[in-house]
């Protein structure tokens, strides 16, 4: 399960051991087909959430601080 804290998300390498990540310099999430996260400065890590878990939580954030525009109060439209 993922949760955000600030800027920071909380997810598990391969292991199962938890980190923290933070949300500001994630580039992309791929899933190839184990899900990989791609920093800004072109690090790479595995993590075993997928990645519709981690995109949904990258959301939250910017909804949070009300970055982009994705504020809390308005619903993704279809």
């Amino acid at each position: 399960m993922l949760w955000l804290l600030n800027i920071i998300i909380k997810v598990r390498r391969l292991n199962g051991k938890y980190f923290h990540i933070n949300a500001l310099y994630i580039d992309t999430v791929e899933s190839l087909p184990d899900t990989t996260i791609t920093f800004t400065n072109g690090k790479k890590i595995v993590v075993l959430e997928k990645e519709e878990e981690l995109v949904a939580a990258i959301i939250q954030f910017y909804r949070t601080v009300n970055v982009l525009g994705f504020r809390k109060d308005v619903e993704e439209s279809s």
